[in-house]
C-alpha cells in the first residue's frame, strides 16, 4: 500500500453551500446524431485521481482504451493531493471545473448530501454494479440511492517481524484468536522481545472491526434518529476481546493511537514481535527489509472466518454540475471493466468484485482480501466526520475503559455524544 486510507476528513462542513449548486437540468449534449464511435469528438473529460492510488499503468490503460473507443475524445487525468483536498473538491463540485473524480469511500456520503455527485441508480447494472460487493457499494450510496462506483478497498492485518517469531519457535500462522494469544505468550515470554504486540488503546479500527465481527454498529438509525451503539451486548463481547489483546501490548499506550507514535517507526525498531497495520503503516525498506515481515488476517474466534474489519478505500464519482455525463458514464464502464479493475487487484488493493478476488497479488493483499468480506464501514452519513473530530469519543470511550472506569456508564455517556453528533443540522 502507498498511501493512507482515508477516514472522514470533515466532509459534512466542507460541503455547505453546494445543494444550491445541485444540477441545474444541462443535459450532455454528446448523444446527438453523431455514430457511438464519434460521439465525443472533440470533447475533453476531466478526471482527478488522488496522488498514489491509481495502479501502475491503470491510467495508461483507461485512457488509451477510452480514446480509441471514442475517436478524437480526450481524457485529462490530474493527480490530486490528499492533503486539504476537502476546499479544492468542493470548489470544482460547485464549478463544474472537474468531470469524474476519486472520493474516499467515508467522503462520498458528504459530497453526496450536498448536491455535488450526480445520481448514478439507473447506470449502476450497465456500470458493472450488479457484481460489486455489497460491503463495499454501501459507501458509495445514501438514501438508497447510487451516486458513487466503489474502486478499490484495503484494510487492517496482522504484520509480524518473522525473526522474533521464529526465535520464539512460532512457525504457522494462528487460525483463532486464542491461538494468537497463545503465540503472544510465547513472544512475551523470548529474550530480545520488548512488546508481543503494540496495540495502542485508541486503535479504534481495530475496535471497531471486532464490533463489526460480532455484528453490531458503533451507531445506528432508530425512529429517525441516530443512536450509538456502544452499550449493546455486541460492543461489549467486542471490547472485551480488544481489551483481552491490548493486554498484550506492553508498550502500547493506553490514552493514544497509532500515529501518536506512528507505529510503523515503532516497530521497525526491531523488537516489536506485532502489530495490527495498513499497508502504507509498514516501515519503509530502509528501515526494515520487507522480506522480514510476514502478515495474516486478525483471527477470528473460530477458524472458519477471520475477524471483522473496517474496509476503507476509494469510489469513482461523477460531478454533477458536468456538462459532459454521458461521456463520464462510458468512462467509468471501461475504468470500472474487469481488465482495469483487475490491474487494482494486481498493484495489491481488493477490487470491487469478488469475482476478481483471485487475481490479487502481494502477501499484504492477501491477507486483507481474506477479512474484505466480513468487513464493514461507518455509517453513512455526512455527519459521521464529526464523530472523528477531536475529541474524538469512541477513542476516550476506549481509553476511559481500559483504565478501568464502569463499561456500562461510560459507554451511555459516549453513546450519547455520538447520537449528538450524529443528530445534529448542518
Amino acid at each position: 500500500m502507498k498511501r493512507q486510507l482515508i477516514a472522514a476528513v470533515g466532509v459534512a462542513a466542507m460541503v455547505v453551500g453546494l445543494a444550491a449548486c445541485g444540477s441545474d437540468g444541462k443535459k450532455d449534449d454528446s448523444t446527438s446524431s453523431s455514430t457511438a464511435a464519434d460521439r465525443y469528438k472533440g470533447k475533453t473529460l476531466k478526471v482527478w485521481t488522488m496522488s498514489g492510488s491509481a495502479p501502475k499503468g491503470w491510467t495508461d490503460s483507461v485512457k488509451n482504451e477510452f480514446e480509441s473507443t471514442y475517436p478524437g475524445s480526450k481524457v485529462d487525468f490530474q493527480a490530486q493531493e490528499w492533503t486539504d483536498i476537502g476546499p479544492k473538491i468542493t470548489a470544482a463540485l460547485s464549478e463544474g471545473s472537474v468531470d469524474v473524480l476519486e472520493l474516499g469511500n467515508t467522503q462520498t456520503s458528504g459530497y453526496a448530501a450536498s448536491g455535488g455527485l450526480l445520481d448514478i441508480t439507473k447506470d449502476k447494472s450497465a456500470l458493472g454494479g450488479d457484481g460489486w460487493a455489497a460491503n463495499q457499494n454501501e459507501a458509495a450510496m445514501l438514501d438508497g440511492k447510487q451516486y458513487a462506483a466503489p474502486w478499490w478497498v484495503s484494510n487492517r492485518v496482522v504484520a509480524y517481524n518473522k525473526d522474533l517469531w521464529a526465535k520464539a519457535g512460532l512457525t504457522a500462522a494462528p487460525k483463532t484468536l486464542d491461538e494468537l494469544y497463545a503465540d503472544l505468550d510465547k513472544l512475551k515470554a523470548t529474550p530480545g522481545v520488548a512488546d508481543p504486540i503494540y496495540l495502542p488503546g485508541q486503535e479504534w479500527y481495530t475496535y471497531f472491526g471486532f464490533l463489526t465481527g460480532e455484528g453490531g454498529k458503533i451507531a445506528k438509525q432508530d425512529g429517525g434518529k441516530w443512536v450509538g451503539g456502544l452499550e449493546s451486548p455486541e460492543a461489549q463481547r467486542a471490547f472485551e476481546t480488544y481489551k483481552k489483546l491490548q493486554s498484550y501490548s506492553v508498550t502500547g499506550p493506553k490514552d493514544k493511537d497509532e500515529a501518536t507514535p506512528q507505529q510503523k517507526d515503532v516497530f521497525a525498531k526491531g523488537d516489536i514481535g506485532t502489530m495490527i497495520a495498513l499497508g502504507w503503516e509498514l516501515p519503509d525498506e530502509k528501515a526494515m527489509a520487507k522480506d522480514k515481515i510476514g502478515f495474516f488476517p486478525i483471527p477470528g474466534k473460530t477458524a472458519d472466518k477471520p475477524s471483522g474489519v473496517f474496509i476503507g478505500g476509494s469510489n469513482l464519482a461523477i460531478a454533477s454540475q458536468s456538462k459532459n455525463t454521458e461521456m463520464a458514464k462510458d468512462f467509468l464502464k471501461i475504468a470500472l471493466n474487469d481488465k482495469n479493475e483487475g490491474m487494482v487487484a494486481a498493484a495489491g488493493d481488493i477490487p470491487n468484485k469478488p469475482a476478481l478476488n483471485s487475481q490479487v497479488a502481494g502477501d499484504f493483499a492477501k491477507a486483507a482480501q481474506e477479512a474484505t468480506a466480513v468487513g464493514g464501514i461507518t455509517p453513512n452519513t455526512p455527519n459521521w466526520a464529526s464523530v472523528e473530530n477531536t475529541p474524538n469519543p469512541i477513542k476516550d470511550f476506549l481509553t476511559a475503559v481500559l483504565q478501568g472506569a464502569d463499561y456500562a456508564s461510560t459507554a451511555k455517556k459516549y453513546d450519547d455524544e455520538i447520537a449528538k453528533r450524529l443528530n445534529q443540522k448542518n
